[in-house]
């Protein structure tokens, strides 16, 4: 189970600021006009060896103050359900604010933990203003600036002594594939014909299980852990916070799974929340596998498919090298291939390669074409083995590897592909001083 730490408040207290100092780059917008964070935002922040995941709930609508207070709220309670930690930020130069107190009185009753951190105090006359907000009630209070950094320590050392040990889970022998995609794309409907049976996947009533569902399968000579992510319960209509849901639900099926399959639906085609999924799962170094579903709905000709692949494909790069499969989940059409395809990805995922064939391979690739000399300085690859990382990591030795950069990166990486098969698997390349 992933660690979300939620950063929670009204608009233009600093929250964008702070999420974008935690996770160490400017993803986030930031801007003066209020409610500027449209869609929320997801990264990971390392601190003291505790890796977790930081959301800034953005996405605030403008219209009314009723409407404004009603989606703070919404967002405060989303905030208490998924995340471990919550971040409640204000504003020392406005002082406590009827907003302020009210988002206080929610969280207060929640059975969560929460860091007041008041923000901007960057000067002595702030630090004594800044007192006013221990009449908010909170016992771990902290005063910060998110702009310059300071007092984000103490915040972050706090946030990691709360933050409960992710427990490894005992590496089962059987691969684990969550089924991820949007809203209706058809998860549920994959899950319920593998499994062959249906499911009460949505409801409203209150206490729905809300983590991800686990189911062994075992049929057909094949087995492995299903990780299903569709029993979202769905708290409100509202698009955004289904969408928050489902991402929060993802990030925590991909830290458990070997193997990723992310549904689009053909109607749609290829979107940006799509690509935001498949970037996750790289990042986390897990295989990949595309499901095209609904692929009965589209009309089609000669190379229709393979067309389609060709624009998704373009659209991954540079980490294109992905089956992509073609469904009619309803029609039960290729439903075999998806599970086919993701135990062969979980497969390549666990090969391991001699240190003698990767130097074979990969040197003669080096010795065509070496890495690009440096202000005169030349680097040498002396040679390159595999990493005993649960997925698949190579170092290459040489004596400059602080000149290398990305272009050569990718080139060894498109080597590494053309000469073993890594289809649907991301690679990490680290170069190391001999």
């Amino acid at each position: 189970m992933d660690n979300i730490v939620a950063i929670v408040g009204r608009p233009n207290v600093g929250k964008s600021t702070l999420f974008n100092r935690l996770i160490g780059q400017r993803k986030a917008i930031v801007d003066d006009e209020s409610g500027v964070t449209r869609d929320r935002q997801y990264g990971e922040c390392e601190w003291n060896g505790q890796i977790f995941t930081v959301v800034d709930t953005g996405g605030l609508v403008k219209n009314s103050d009723d409407v404004f207070e009603k989606e703070i709220e919404r967002q405060v309670h989303i905030a208490i359900e998924e995340a471990k930690v919550i971040i409640f930020m204000v504003d020392v130069t406005t002082g406590i604010t009827d907003l302020d107190d009210r988002v206080a009185h929610i969280l207060r009753r929640a059975n969560t933990d929460v860091l007041l951190a008041v923000n901007k105090v960057d000067n002595p006359q702030r630090h004594l203003l800044a007192n006013e907000f221990y009449a908010l009630g909170f016992e771990r209070t902290f005063f910060l600036s998110s702009t310059s950094g300071s007092g984000t320590g103490d915040l972050l050392d706090e946030v990691v002594d709360l933050l409960p040990e992710i427990e490894e889970m005992p590496e089962l022998d059987i691969p684990k594939i969550a089924i991820l995609g949007q809203p209706n794309v058809g998860k549920s409907s994959l899950t319920n014909a593998l499994l062959g049976e249906e499911r009460n996947i949505v409801t409203d009533e209150a206490g729905t299980t809300r983590d991800s569902i686990h189911s062994h399968y075992k049929k057909y000579d094949r087995e492995f852990m299903l990780i299903d992510t569709a029993g979202i319960r769905k708290k409100s209509k509202v698009h955004e916070d289904i969408e928050f849901y489902s991402v929060l639900r993802a990030i925590k099926a991909m830290e458990e799974a070997d193997v990723c399959v992310v549904m689009l639906d053909a109607t749609l085609g290829l979107e940006s929340q799509d690509l935001k999924l498949i970037g996750m799962a790289a990042q986390r170094n897990k295989g990949v596998v595309i499901v095209v579903n609904k692929w009965d709905l589209v009309e089609k000709e000669t190379d229709t498919a393979r067309d389609f692949s060709e624009i998704i494909r373009h659209r991954l790069a540079p980490f294109n090298d992905i089956p992509i499969i073609f469904t009619s989940v309803t029609e039960k059409q290729r439903i075999m291939k998806v599970i086919d395809a993701a135990l062969e990805v979980a497969e390549k995922r666990r090969q391991r390669i001699s240190t003698s064939v990767l130097n074979d391979k990969v040197l003669k690739s080096i010795e065509k074409y070496p890495p690009p000399a440096v202000q005169g300085v030349f680097v040498k690859i002396k040679y390159c083995t595999q990493l005993p990382t649960y997925y698949p990591a190579f170092a290459l030795f040489c004596n400059h590897p602080q000149l290398i950069k990305k272009p050569y990166r990718n080139y060894i990486e498109n080597q590494m592909r053309s000469h073993f098969d890594f289809t649907g698997v991301p690679i990490q390349i680290y170069f190391r001083e001999k």
